[in-house]
């Protein structure tokens, strides 16, 4: 039970939890254009291999498209690979942007998310820098691996928000997808909610929405 008379800061994951994903549809998008099975290397949590250095922002955009090409059985072009790779992102629902905007008024809000310049750059645009909105008006700040060179569930990337955003962890509601990141965080002392695939959370926040 989340006790939101401590919670002064909400820290949202983007991907599975605001932003809604197919990794199948990308698994089957990368396959097609290089000949290679990489669903060892791409999850809906944490990636492995050049997607988790590139997502640790330890690979530029370009090494991470000479790495897939490397891979590749065919000749294949970067904006190839950035479809692809961006094929993984499908919306966020409006009535998710609704929530943010309605909860920015009570508490402070962030985004702490493992992801890439390539899913920021197009995902994070096409979400949230439309309709005379941008991602400022959503979150007062958002972390993201590929900056900071560190990914959940590392315990150093709780301690950096935590340090930069200057809240205490029983003061912080984190939502992810990952049940390894929730246990994480809760170990360290976050109020925390695992998310479902395409769950509506509205719910969630009835009790200080409507209170």
């Amino acid at each position: 039970m989340i006790d939101f008379s401590t919670v002064k800061a909400l820290f949202f994951d983007f991907g599975g939890v605001l932003i809604n994903l197919d990794k199948q549809r990308c698994l089957e998008n990368l396959h097609n254009i290089t000949g290679c099975d990489f669903s060892e290397m791409v999850s809906n949590y944490r990636q492995a291999g050049i997607f988790l250095r590139f997502e640790k922002g330890l690979a530029t955009e370009q090494e991470f498209y000479a790495e897939v090409r490397r891979y590749s059985r065919y000749p294949v072009t970067d904006e190839q690979i950035r479809a692809a790779w961006n094929s993984f992102l499908l919306e966020v629902p409006g009535e998710k942007k609704q929530l943010l905007l309605a909860l920015r008024k009570q508490f402070k809000v962030f985004m702490l998310s493992n992801t890439n310049v390539i899913h920021v750059n197009d995902g994070m645009s096409r979400s949230f820098d439309t309709n005379g909105y941008s991602r400022n008006d959503y979150f007062d700040k958002c972390y993201f691996s590929y900056e900071v060179h560190l990914a959940k569930p590392e315990p150093a990337i709780f301690d950096y928000v935590l340090k930069d955003s200057g809240f205490l962890p029983a003061e912080c509601l984190f939502l992810d997808d990952g049940e390894m990141n929730i246990e994480m965080a809760s170990g360290m002392g976050f109020q925390t909610c695992l998310v479902h695939p395409y769950e509506d959370l509205r719910p969630l926040f009835t009790p200080v929405l409507n209170g």
